[in-house]
């Protein structure tokens, strides 16, 4: 019976405490500039699929929502995010050479395919972000015309 004084007196104010101070380590949400002219420029409905579903982590047009100032959420959203813009940014895309827009394009639908993108925690979110069946179809039939156009043009 004794633990529970213990835990409201002294464990509950540290946890508090930890959390408030948690506040105070911000990482930095940016969204780089960048040219317009370098963005991907997809067919609709594909560029709208793109930008519901992977330009928050994969372009410098991320919309920080009102979580991502909230610690230690901020830390994983900031991470994540800078992870998939090293990865691929659709804002930067015409700046990748023909080989590595090519792999890019197989690895869209690839990802989206086994359904490791986007991430499970984006799509709990941001449920409007979730692939169907017709999105990954629709994804990798732009990807496979956008590699042979590549493949062409060598």
């Amino acid at each position: 019976m004794r633990v529970l004084p213990f835990i409201l007196r002294f464990v509950l104010p540290l946890l508090v405490v930890a959390f408030v101070g948690m506040q105070f380590v911000r990482p930095a949400r940016t969204n780089p500039p960048y040219d317009p002219a370098n963005e991907l420029r997809a067919p609709q409905p594909v560029q709208a699929i793109l930008e519901r579903s992977c330009y928050d982590c994969h372009s410098s047009r991320t919309r920080w929502r009102w979580y991502s100032h909230v610690a230690p959420l901020s830390w994983t959203l900031v991470h994540d995010v800078d992870e998939g813009r090293a990865e691929m940014s659709f804002t930067n895309w015409k700046q990748y050479p023909p080989r590595d827009a090519d792999h890019l394009l197989e690895e869209i639908c690839e990802v989206v395919e086994k359904g490791e993108m986007p991430l499970r925690g984006y799509v709990f979110m941001h449920p409007r972000a979730q692939l169907l069946a017709a999105d990954k179809a629709a994804l990798c039939a732009w990807a496979a015309e956008e590699r042979a156009k590549l493949a062409a043009s060598r």
